[in-house]
């Protein structure tokens, strides 16, 4: 059904309303949706009597959710592996994939989109990075936001540009210059070689870039215009207070920042060596935190760092795949739900099996915050699916909008076959949400919804060919060579780069979660 004024009514067995606490699921129910919008929930019975020229979708065999988000995430169509590159900590892992092929795009949104849809999730926080000159950039942001357009899914889609630490993280541009300097020669060569060049975009021209999407997108039903700056160690000081300026001048209500922090041990240490303070702290001093603002990751965080998200209203998106597989660790979400920070659930465009499984990163976040101690706090499946609704929701900015299947929020709807999970009995005093988290997987997603329109039917998008798409893109790939020049550059730094970061003195660590004893 496309959006419009026809009245839909989608049936469930289950209709989980929301994560909270006072969130009704309602057995037999149904949704009542009137365009793009929900118009009531309630029992299937007195919906269908009310509304007998409606017409319906779902069954006494499906469970009806609100949309999840993506509260961090990468388009690619597609993973780092099949491209040949393995996982390994952040900072030599992001050096080697200066060697794989370049990628389309548009074909990687599209792509991405597919496995996003079919797994559940109809809003995503898409965070691009702008490399190359200003006119190569804008191609690509072209090219990926008429691939979510198409899609239907929804997006804050934030770019983003580097303006130092090309190589490694430093305090000054001149201890880089030195790094660079102080390498074998054939080392130094290679490194000289992947500095940007004089045309590579400016600060001056991202901001141009993000004022002709602003005057594009700004009224878009699904798109928001984000700014997407790196982090704190690739963003100066300087160009981060600009961008927070440049983003109050947009319509708060569809923009936002967000940044990679504190994602590795040594983006921590970077805070003290560089400011004599935390990189949250820091943010703080630089008076850029705030409800329009999220960090990517955030996984190293101290207790005074989580004080000042709650009080600032700062959002954290929690990604706990993609945190596993570079070898960041594990973030104390926990924690920060218990602050009162607004935590959401990111996929990262890294999920653990390459597939964007959303109930799979939930039963992980889930998973990881379980202490082995009896009578220690644990989060509870409810709040692990209220991170991948709500909170994500909080993040992205949209809270009161999405998350939740009430009267007035959109309807972004996703159906999942209850077969697999009940079969061959289920207990009827057991939580539908507790089974869902616990049990669903993004093959069981049927059908999805997104503003009233189905844009995923029977596992597959409605609005592009994905199977065409697919062939396109393995086609593209295929006829590209291997960048075997900047793969011998990658291999003559990788050494030197990953001896600089073990160089760095590293503290005792106290971690919030114990797991395991030497003794």
């Amino acid at each position: 059904m496309a959006t419009g004024e026809t009245s839909l009514l989608v049936r469930g067995r289950w209709v989980v309303t929301g994560a909270g606490q006072d969130d009704a699921t309602v057995t037999d129910g149904a949704v009542l949706v009137h365009g793009n919008r929900i118009e009531g929930v309630g029992a299937w019975d007195a919906l269908r009597a009310a509304h007998p020229d409606a017409e319906v979708l779902g069954s006494d065999r499906v469970a009806v959710l609100p949309g999840m988000i993506s509260g961090h995430h990468h388009a690619g169509g597609v993973s780092h592996l099949q491209q040949g590159v393995l996982d390994d900590v952040l900072e030599p892992w992001l050096l080697e994939l200066r060697r794989m092929r370049p990628t389309d795009a548009y074909l990687d949104v599209l792509l991405t989109s597919a496995r996003l849809l079919r797994s559940g999730v109809t809003g995503v926080v898409e965070m691009h990075a702008c490399r190359g000159t200003a006119a190569s950039s804008a191609e690509r942001v072209t090219g990926a936001l008429r691939g979510f357009d198409e899609a239907g899914i929804r997006v804050a889609f934030a770019p983003g540009v580097a303006d130092q630490n090309t190589l490694v993280s430093v305090a000054r541009a001149d201890e880089e210059q030195a790094f660079v300097a102080g390498l074998p020669p054939d080392a130094r060569a290679a490194a000289e070689a992947m500095l940007p060049g004089p045309d590579f975009m400016r600060p001056d021209e991202y901001f141009s870039l993000m004022d002709a999407l602003w005057a594009q997108y700004g009224e878009h039903p699904r798109i928001d215009v984000w700014f997407g700056p790196q982090g704190p160690n690739w963003v100066s000081d300087a160009f981060m207070v600009q961008t927070a300026e440049r983003m109050a001048r947009y319509d708060q209500s569809k923009t936002g920042i967000q940044t990679h922090v504190a994602e590795s041990l040594y983006e921590k240490l970077y805070g003290p060596r560089t400011h004599g303070e935390s990189v949250v702290l820091h943010l703080k001093r630089l008076g850029v935190l705030g409800p329009r603002f999220s960090l990517a990751h955030a996984v190293w965080l101290s207790e005074a760092e989580i004080a000042v998200l709650a009080e600032t209203g700062t959002a954290v998106s929690h990604n706990p795949s993609s945190n596993l597989k570079l070898r960041a660790g594990v973030l104390p979400a926990r924690a920060l739900v218990e602050a009162g920070a607004t935590v959401g659930l990111g996929l990262d465009g890294h999920a653990l099996d390459d597939d964007d499984d959303i109930f799979r990163e939930m039963r992980l976040a889930w998973t990881l915050q379980r202490d082995p101690r009896i009578g220690t706090p644990t989060l509870a499946p409810r709040q692990v699916f209220q991170l991948a609704t709500t909170g994500s929701a909080r993040l992205m900015g949209k809270d009161g909008l999405l998350g939740r299947l009430a009267p007035g929020y959109a309807a972004d709807l996703v159906l999942v076959d209850l077969d697999r999970l009940t079969w061959p009995w289920v207990a009827p005093e057991a939580d539908p949400r507790d089974l869902l988290v616990l049990r669903a997987q993004a093959r069981d997603v049927r059908t999805v919804l997104v503003d009233g329109e189905v844009v995923l039917q029977d596992g597959l998008p409605t609005r592009f060919d994905l199977a065409a798409a697919g062939r396109e893109y393995a086609e593209r790939m295929a006829a590209l060579p291997f960048p075997s020049e900047t793969a011998a550059r990658v291999a003559l730094v990788k050494p030197h780069l990953e001896a600089f970061y073990q160089s760095w003195d590293v503290p005792e660590l106290d971690p919030y979660v114990r797991q395991n004893s030497r003794t």
